[in-house]
């Protein structure tokens, strides 16, 4: 049976992919909190008009009928806001990346063990794209063997009139490693089926921004894993001529076969997202994939009633900030 939210902060965009996606499995909200101005709030009260804002984030924390929390506010501010709704007794479903130091990751695992509520991250690069869910299902129908490798390339427009002032703080967004390669990480582990993982090598940079010193613009990392190799990318590259915020790829490398996402656009055909590409012993073709399910948010709808790991497994989610985490210090440590 669905169940009543809260939203803690709508500092970043994704808080509208988490809030619709799970209303649309029946789930209320009536009330919202968020520090101070966000640049998304204007849009955020005419995409969600019936949604009230309080003053003090207790009233929904105290709130014995809201038994989840979605938290999109700045980066830093994640994981003790987290903490405080599962120590409120509430399961918490956080934007990415959901922490942005390993201190705060620790403090986050001893609080869920403690407990036992739900800490989950929405992936979205995953969660909410519907080639990832078919690669995913070709995957576990063995179309293209074991996945020996993963390759991901994640341009982002900058958009710089539309981005607050935490957006190039180090310390407040957690870097590009951390923060938009937790997606990378993520896809990594999901597809290789790594649990064990070592960061071969780490790289940031700003090359564009000398006026912004704490924002990156660029951003790889290669994992080794005990399952499968990665090489991840981040940028903030995009050109204009993009009809969208990225060309978004995901790379599968099998050992009978390839599958490639165009996650967001195909460039140089009509504007069309999630496309996909297999080839394998028998198939060379594109795979339409507008049809595929989101499964992470009934699946998480059901975690919460039933307290099970369907959606996602805490311990991936865990594994995954802490390989994103260690990959933007080694890039720092250089």
């Amino acid at each position: 049976m669905p169940f009543k939210l809260g939203v803690l902060g709508i500092d970043h965009g994704h808080i509208f992919g988490m809030l619709s996606n799970m209303t649309a499995q029946g789930c209320t909200c009536t009330h919202y909190w968020t520090d101070g101005p966000a640049v998304t709030e204007n849009k955020f009260n005419e995409v969600f008009p019936h949604l009230e804002k309080v003053a003090d984030r207790r009233a929904i924390l105290d709130d014995p009928d809201v038994t989840m929390v979605l938290i999109s506010a700045v980066p830093a501010d994640r994981a003790a806001l987290a903490i405080e709704a599962m120590e409120a007794g509430k399961d918490v479903m956080v934007d990415k990346p959901g922490c942005t130091t390993l201190e705060q990751l620790d403090a986050i695992k001893e609080c869920q063990a403690r407990t036992g509520r739900i800490w989950s991250v929405n992936f979205s690069e995953r969660f909410e794209v519907r080639a990832t869910t078919r690669a995913t299902e070709l995957v576990d129908q063995g179309a293209i063997g074991r996945v020996i490798q993963v390759v991901t390339l994640a341009p982002h427009k900058q958009n710089l009139k539309t981005r607050p002032d935490w957006y190039f703080q180090r310390e407040r967004y957690g870097g590009i490693l951390c923060d938009i390669g937790s997606h990378q990480v993520d896809q990594f582990l999901h597809f290789t089926g790594s649990t064990v993982v070592t960061v071969g090598h780490a790289l940031v940079e700003n090359t564009t921004m000398p006026d912004h010193p704490g924002f990156q613009d660029f951003g790889e990392m290669t994992l080794v894993g005990d399952k499968g190799h990665g090489y991840l990318r981040l940028d903030w590259f995009t050109p204009d001529g993009l009809p969208t915020w990225g060309d978004g790829r995901l790379f599968l490398l099998g050992t009978e076969g390839t599958i490639e996402c165009r996650k967001y656009t195909d460039i140089g055909q009509p504007h069309r997202t999630d496309n996909l590409y297999l080839v394998n012993g028998s198939e060379n073709r594109h795979i339409d994939c507008s049809d595929a399910d989101l499964p992470y948010f009934p699946r998480l709808v059901a975690d919460v009633q039933d307290r099970t790991e369907t959606a996602c497994s805490q311990a991936h989610t865990f594994r995954t900030m802490e390989v994103a985490i260690t990959a933007q210090m080694k890039a720092e440590a250089q």
